[in-house]
């Protein structure tokens, strides 16, 4: 499978995880506000979550990806799979004491997580409680992760990218059933879907590993010396690939500092911001990694270096303009999506203010992801995580100073300019190794995809000023899809004007890399 075809496949089922991802926070946005209830389960179901993304979509993957291809290429399919099945025995072992250990330590886990919540009579217990129901999902989707990354090696993309879509699915489930099928705390209930959500995950990637004869076969935990070399990449690789969630956990700690319902807003805008960063930055980041192990094991430099231009220069192509849309377009986009029920006009404005600043980091963490697989391809971990302690201390200093003039949009200012330091140093230290080499067609293209963004931006800008009136009689879904339809057609007019590349040349591009 070719860039190209393995970028469309995982993000083509990452668009349909993160659509059914805004029809689940829709209605537990009509369910749960912006209050209480909200920040106590957002936060439990948040502490699994930060685990998910890390194993998933980072630390475990960029460890075991370019570990399993090399058995793979070089030693066949059986001893891949025999490496598969002692790293599933010793995780598994591994993540049954870390869920004991954790549960019997949530409250003070989530005292630590969420320190606000002891100023509010309940809210803290409350929390702990539901991240107890919710916890066990790191269980299941860790062992997800290790199925999908032997799909992923093999050249199958599309059961794990396919399998966030469940976890959708089953909060859906539980969001329409309550109050018909079930009764009790909504938070309850939406934290018991998520433990069920990681089974349900666990069982659809355990059968189609299977059917390509991956196992997993039961064996007893041993780390040898493979496993203890995983063990070692995986550490430091949390920090090196899970910069980006390690910010929001940080963000999280702080908002609950700030103010009742700062940790709904920065939840209701990052899942906003989450669609283009799912969509093409986790399926740019997915292709690329087996992709660059591959062809730097067989010592093709200039084809590795090729491959990874042309990622940047998609990610550059679809999330400059996303994330200027995003901006112009926040407070039309929250509030279509989210104001109802339980969320009021003021949540609206809070989450939408939130969303812009979230917007303006959007390109690094995207380029985070393309760039990260030039270190872990080579099988450097390390550097990565000496530039996201950077970034990690510049977020919280820039958290802590901008908490108080600005509130939660300063937490949201500081996760996007700490997304900028983490792209620009990893970007310079892969140039000045020989690892990355702009190309003439990067360099020409890439400002003019930024100067056609800002235009769109300006011009969404000045119609929502100068609407006559015309959108505003009309149903907000509709009048939101006319803004969004503008921004698209003005885009691709001001690209094509300045000489950005057409999407079929694109295309071809892409397959002969």
């Amino acid at each position: 499978m070719n860039l190209s075809r393995a970028i469309a496949t995982v993000g083509g089922f990452t668009l349909i995880s993160r659509v059914t991802g805004f029809v689940r926070d829709v209605l537990l946005a009509r369910m749960l506000g912006a209050g209480t209830e909200a920040d106590a389960f957002f936060v439990a179901f948040r502490f699994p979550n930060l685990f998910r993304h890390l194993f998933a979509e980072g630390a475990f993957s960029a460890a075991f990806v370019p570990l399993f291809s090399r058995t793979l290429e070089g030693e066949g399919e059986r001893a891949a799979r025999a490496f598969a099945d002692r790293v599933f025995a010793v995780l598994a072992l591994t993540l049954i004491g870390m869920v004991l250990v954790m549960e019997a330590a949530m409250p003070w886990a989530i005292a630590a997580f969420a320190p606000g919540f002891a100023e509010v009579p309940g809210k803290l217990e409350l929390a702990a409680e539901l991240a107890r129901y919710a916890f066990p999902y790191l269980f299941f989707i860790a062992l997800v992760s290790l199925f999908s990354g032997i799909q992923n090696s093999m050249g199958r993309f599309a059961a794990a990218a396919a399998a966030p879509i469940l976890l959708n699915l089953c909060l859906i489930a539980a969001a329409l059933g309550y109050g018909r099928l079930w009764t009790g705390g909504a938070g309850a209930v939406l934290a018991w879907a998520v433990t069920v959500a990681g089974v349900v995950q666990f069982v659809w990637l355990f059968v189609n590993n299977r059917r390509v004869g991956m196992g997993p076969g039961l064996v007893m935990p041993r780390l040898s010396p493979d496993v203890r070399l995983l063990g070692r990449r995986i550490l430091p690789g949390v920090v090196g690939m899970g910069v980006y969630q390690i910010n929001l956990l940080v963000d999280t700690v702080i908002a609950s500092l700030v103010s009742e319902g700062a940790v709904s807003w920065l939840y209701y805008a990052d899942r906003v911001n989450q669609l283009p960063l799912g969509v093409v930055g986790i399926a740019i980041g997915t292709a690329l990694l087996p992709m660059l192990s591959r062809q730097i094991k067989s010592e093709r430099d200039d084809q590795a270096r090729h491959t990874q231009n042309r990622g940047l220069e998609f990610a550059l192509l679809l999330t400059v303009p996303a994330a200027a849309g995003l901006a112009a377009l926040a407070l039309p986009i929250v509030a279509t999506l989210f104001e109802r029920g339980a969320f009021s006009a003021r949540d609206s404005a809070a989450t939408g203010a939130a969303l812009t600043a979230f917007a303006c980091g959007l390109p690094a963490h995207v380029l985070v992801k393309v760039l990260v697989p030039g270190f872990f391809a080579r099988e450097d971990t390390s550097t990565p995580v000496r530039i996201a302690a950077v970034c990690l201390i510049s977020n919280l200093v820039l958290n802590l100073v901008l908490m108080g003039p600005l509130g939660h949009i300063g937490i949201a200012v500081s996760t996007a300019t700490s997304a900028w330091i983490n792209a620009g140093l990893l970007a310079t230290i892969l140039r000045r190794r020989g690892h990355l080499a702009f190309d003439d067609r990067l360099r020409r293209r890439a400002p003019r995809i930024a100067a056609a963004a800002l235009a769109m931006a300006a011009l969404l800008a000045a119609a929502q000023v100068f609407d006559p009136g015309v959108l505003t009689g009309l149903p907000a879904w509709t009048a939101l899809c006319v803004w969004i339809g503008l921004g698209g057609v003005a885009y691709l007019g001001l690209a094509r004007a300045l000489g950005v590349i057409s999407l079929g040349e694109f295309r071809a591009a892409l397959r002969r890399g």
